[in-house]
């Protein structure tokens, strides 16, 4: 779109995001989401409701996008809405959603006898560089961290 089509409350957004150096991705994803959005109304999306962003948010969950899109959606909503808009009530009982984590598989006891005992020779400089893979492998950054702590609880079990 050039500078003579664009309208004014999308060269308003864009010159937001600039101001605050938001990345030239993150700008045309907003500007997609918002698009969408306006698609969804029908309607200009400076002319939204409160419960016209309910209503988008339903419309989201129930077409079964990701937690991760959803998030960026409310995201994007919240800037246009509070920053660009300064309508601040609008957006005001927006939510992130918290998806649950899940945990890293992890070696059993047993299991991780196993794999040392098939690498005779030197036991502790082999078992240190398998644990080391296996880190690096199964666990997640907060669980590869305490799994560094506790390396040497692992192999006085071994």
């Amino acid at each position: 779109m050039t500078d003579e089509t664009m309208s004014p409350l999308r060269r308003r957004m864009i010159e937001d995001m600039t101001i605050r150096k938001l990345a030239p991705k993150t700008q045309r994803d907003y500007v997609q989401r918002i698009k969408n959005f306006a698609a969804f109304l029908g309607r200009s999306p400076d002319t939204a409701s409160f419960e016209d962003v309910r209503r988008y948010q339903l419309h989201l969950a129930a077409s079964g996008i990701g937690v991760a899109t959803l998030n960026q959606t409310v995201s994007t909503l919240r800037f246009f809405f509070r920053v660009t808009l300064r309508r601040h009530d609008i957006v005001e009982h927006t939510h992130f959603i918290h998806e649950a984590r899940k945990l890293p598989a992890v070696l059993s006891p047993k299991k991780w006898r196993g794999c040392s005992m098939r690498h005779p020779g030197s036991h502790h400089r082999k078992s240190v560089d398998l644990l080391n893979n296996l880190v690096s492998a199964f666990f997640l950054d907060k669980a590869s961290r305490l799994c560094e702590q506790k390396a040497s609880a692992v192999l006085v079990i071994v």
